[in-house]
């Protein structure tokens, strides 16, 4: 990609956008399968075909990709399976990609399509005590970032759960032991992670290496947040496979004022208050060993359950970021992967 784009052929993120959109699934003869938008944004619906025996569940649907690829038909596998493993209503939410729509567009766009869906639950037969609120890697963020919105929406239904597959919740600290564990194990490098993080805000990555050294933290705010983003939280047995204790670094305003968006609530929502997270939903977290954003799904597992709040946590001893863009594959996808989507379906089927 990159050698495309200094050839001047495309862009490294329009071959990255082609290469995951995935293949078009064959027809479903058990599904009904309906395209709309809703302020300029694609969602897909997805409805058994089966009559009803009684109300069904509702699920949202935020697909990962950093906020930057990523597609409806790159998940329309999963979105499938779970339709019809849960005989539910499943909206997959195709939210307007960065840099072209600036973020916080994306959040935005995903809590538009929200609104529309818990208004219009009679016309889906859906239960409005079973909505649930769902997404991967940076969809589960912007689940996560919903449920906290939502919140304050007293005239809605209240979201009876959020599944949360391997998600990224904060850009504090990128020294944590899944970091420093994971920095090299594919599809999602550390120095990724903060490449993305530039490339969705639409900035230039001049201070990546910065970054990756937690020098766009003051040091105000790695105090105030300690007792909730720490290694020292982790479980010790996510250090087995090698931690180094982070030497001090020094702060620089030039690199926080560069990146700064990425310590808000919303791009890091697990900085949001204790007052907050006590009033969320029972809640679904998948982590996977070799991933670098382990340890947010840990450490978010730890603040839910702390404050209250029902957590089902699966971890998958050999999967790794991305695991599920394969799934429905076939030979190409992985055991690891459909043992996640079945714990999955099993969590809501319990519901």
């Amino acid at each position: 990609g990159k050698i495309l784009e200094k050839l001047g052929i495309c862009s490294d993120l329009s071959l990255l956008r082609l290469l995951l959109d995935g293949l078009p699934p064959w027809r479903d003869s058990k599904l009904l399968i309906k395209d709309l938008k809703v302020d300029e944004v694609p969602l897909r619906i997805y409805q058994p075909k089966w009559p009803p025996t009684g109300k069904r569940r509702g699920i949202l649907y935020f697909h990962g990709g950093a906020g930057t690829f990523g597609s409806i038909r790159a998940f329309e596998r999963i979105c499938r399976y779970i339709a019809k493993k849960c005989n539910s209503v499943v909206v997959s939410v195709g939210y307007r990609l960065a840099p072209e729509h600036p973020y916080p567009g994306q959040y935005f766009d995903c809590l538009n399509a929200t609104l529309y869906f818990m208004r219009n639950l009679e016309e889906y037969h859906v239960d409005p005590a079973l909505i649930i609120i769902s997404g991967d890697s940076c969809g589960a963020n912007f689940a996560t970032v919903i449920c906290q919105i939502l919140l304050n929406k007293r005239d809605l239904p209240k979201v009876r759960a959020q599944v949360l597959l391997y998600p990224g919740l904060q850009g504090l600290d990128f020294h944590l032991p899944s970091y420093q564990q994971n920095a090299s194990v594919p599809i999602l490098f550390r120095k990724l992670v903060i490449y993305f993080c530039f490339r969705y805000l639409n900035k230039e990555p001049s201070v990546l290496e910065d970054v990756l050294q937690n020098c766009h933290v003051p040091e105000s705010m790695k105090r105030k947040y300690k007792k909730w983003i720490s290694a020292d939280i982790i479980p010790d047995e996510f250090k087995i496979r090698g931690y180094v204790p982070q030497k001090s670094t020094l702060y620089k305003p030039e690199v926080h004022e560069a990146i700064k968006e990425i310590l808000s609530t919303t791009f890091s929502p697990l900085l949001a208050e204790d007052s907050i997270i006590c009033q969320l939903p029972e809640s679904y977290i998948v982590t996977c060993e070799f991933d670098v954003l382990r340890d947010d799904g840990l450490l978010y597992k730890k603040r839910l359950e702390d404050n209250g709040v029902q957590v089902t946590w699966y971890h998958s001893e050999s999967g790794f970021h991305g695991i599920l863009a394969f799934f429905g594959y076939g030979i190409f996808s992985f055991l690891s992967g459909k043992k996640i989507m079945d714990s999955t379906v099993n969590f809501i089927n319990s519901l």
